[in-house]
């Protein structure tokens, strides 16, 4: 037995199937279901019942996960002494995603950097949600900034809510805001299908009864731009990335009615270093400000 297969049982019982598992491991589902077998045969238990899709936790799958996530957490307390002996200069690591690091966190680390010079901050810069999660859970990361909803086995601090805008490339006849009907037939680009977040434009589509044109599908952020600006395709994103589609050139319109994300810091639950309480501090008093 290993760490790494702790981390593969915690992260399977966290999202339930292990396709899914495996993506928040960015290893490949068959890797993931052969570990946790080999282990299973090690323990002589079975620790997940396989059931349709997904897996059910047993009755000792459960208290294995509940001492898995406890050997994790001394894990990072140790690995934590041990960067307190051979660091001088303390270093906060916060996972971000690309849209929202120039806005929100733009704001936030002055404001934190002037009361705490002797913390270095370090952003670890995450390709959506998805990234930030993991970032944390492989302790890559003290800290996320993204947007909600986020697995529940962490803890969230909400900051501000964001809103989802249409970026288009110039040219095109449309009001502003843009009602929600103008979206069926408009060619976008789009997230992956099947990720959480293509997973939620879908149930917005679903919603107002839109069905648009489906031009480019990617976790690329700088594809979805590069198709905007070649007039491929209109995205929708928040009004954090408006800045820069707006030096490009591309035209930003609100959404009619408007639609928000939460968004939010968020951190394993675990006794955060004094370093991250402060950051934490200082991120829910300048949103209350």
């Amino acid at each position: 037995m290993n760490l790494q297969q702790l981390r593969y049982v915690v992260a399977t019982a966290e999202h339930r199937t292990m396709t899914d598992a495996a993506r928040s491991l960015y290893i490949a589902q068959p890797a993931l279901s052969r570990a946790i077998r080999d282990l299973e045969r090690e323990l002589g238990m079975t620790l997940f019942a396989r059931s349709g899709r997904g897996v059910v936790v047993t009755t000792h799958g459960r208290r294995v996960v509940k001492l898995a996530r406890e050997a994790l957490d001394a894990v990072h307390e140790i690995e934590g002494l041990a960067n307190q002996s051979t660091v001088t200069e303390a270093e906060l690591r916060i996972a971000a995603t690309p849209s929202l690091e120039p806005g929100l966190a733009g704001r936030l680390l002055p404001a934190y950097a002037a009361a705490h010079p002797g913390v270095r901050v370090h952003i670890v810069r995450c390709d959506g949600r998805d990234g930030v999660v993991s970032a944390i859970r492989d302790q890559r990361a003290d800290l996320g900034l993204t947007d909600l909803p986020v697995p529940t086995d962490l803890i969230t601090h909400p900051l501000e809510r964001q809103e989802i805008v249409l970026i288009s490339p110039p040219g095109l006849d449309l009001p502003n805001p843009v009602p929600m009907g103008k979206l069926n037939g408009m060619r976008l680009a789009l997230p992956a299908r099947g990720s959480m977040r293509r997973r939620e434009l879908d149930a917005m589509f679903g919603k107002f009864a839109v069905t648009p044109v489906v031009v480019l599908e990617t976790d690329e952020r700088n594809g979805w731009l590069k198709a905007v600006r070649n007039g491929q395709a209109s995205l929708l994103w928040y009004r954090g990335l408006a800045e820069q589609a707006g030096r490009a050139g591309l035209v930003v319109r609100s959404l009619e009615p408007a639609v928000r994300r939460v968004i939010a810091v968020v951190h394993a639950r675990r006794r955060l270093p004094l370093i991250a309480q402060d950051f934490l501090a200082t991120a829910e008093k300048g949103t209350a400000a």
